[in-house]
């Protein structure tokens, strides 16, 4: 039997094939763990094969190979910050008018998980929502760079939930809780260069049904849109991501749900939902 973290690669719509051959240099990369050992690597068939540092920053092969099918997958980046982007599809605005400029806020290092661990909601959190997302991994050190250039500094991406709390949304002083809570930050279960990453299909579904779709065309800010326009303000450093918004309506979720996040030639990512016990 295929293990968890091999079907979450392979499972991936037969358009990634197509997209494969389009180009040649689609790669892709996974952060693992092995006999009690984290590392980086790069998967060329059901392999994994061992890099020295996170492919931004070393992409040189140390020769170890371990089969995909040994390996636990962890979030493919350990950001130094992680920065969203609101309200950045139409279909998610209604009759609201777009901005002018990107809507930005911050959840934390903390936030995240990785595919196939489970969204634990704290005990007073009756109104969480899923929202599918492509997130952005960045390559290099950017600050104040322009849109033609920001395309430079973009390593590659993966699939992100940016799980949100709606009435905490609506009630606190500011998003912290609603987004920025431990585990609301799934991401996963694989970084791929490579890909036209303005044109993908993003879907989610809750317990198998599909509650999202739209292509990621339909940003109101494309990627080097945000890119740049982050980077006027905060320093973008290498490891560090950005999810680029969410489309449609969003539900409730609720301990027992699964959520699956499936991103065009990326793969699914998914978690199940858990909530805690007061204490």
């Amino acid at each position: 039997m295929l293990s968890r973290c091999l079907r979450a690669l392979l499972f991936v719509p037969t358009v990634a094939t197509a997209l494969h051959a389009q180009s040649s240099k689609i790669t892709t990369y996974v952060r693992y763990a092995v006999d009690g050992q984290t590392s980086y690597g790069r998967v060329v068939g059901t392999t994994v094969q061992q890099l020295r540092a996170a492919p931004w920053l070393d992409s040189t092969r140390t020769g170890r190979t371990t089969p995909l099918a040994r390996v636990k997958l962890l979030a493919p980046a350990t950001p130094s910050k992680v920065i969203a982007v609101g309200l950045n599809y139409q279909t998610h605005l209604g009759e609201r008018s777009a901005a002018t400029y990107p809507g930005l806020f911050a959840k934390f290092p903390t936030s995240i998980i990785a595919h196939d661990e489970n969204i634990v909601l704290p005990p007073d959190a009756n109104n969480a929502h899923y929202e599918g997302e492509m997130v952005i991994v960045i390559g290099k050190r950017a600050s104040n760079v322009t849109v033609a250039e920001a395309k430079q500094y973009v390593f590659g991406i993966t699939v992100g939930n940016d799980v949100s709390e709606r009435d905490w949304q609506k009630s606190d002083l500011q998003w912290f809780r609603a987004k920025a809570a431990d585990t609301f930050g799934p991401m996963g279960p694989v970084l791929i260069t490579g890909l036209n990453y303005d044109d993908l299909l993003l879907q989610t579904r809750l317990n198998g049904e599909v509650v999202q779709s739209q292509r990621t065309k339909d940003l109101i800010f494309d990627v080097a849109a945000q890119v740049s326009y982050i980077s006027q303000y905060v320093t973008l450093m290498p490891g560090d991501v950005i999810y680029t918004g969410t489309p449609g309506t969003t539900k409730r979720i609720v301990a027992g749900d699964v959520v699956e996040v499936e991103l065009e030639g990326v793969g699914i990512l998914r978690n199940r939902v858990t909530q805690r016990a007061k204490r």
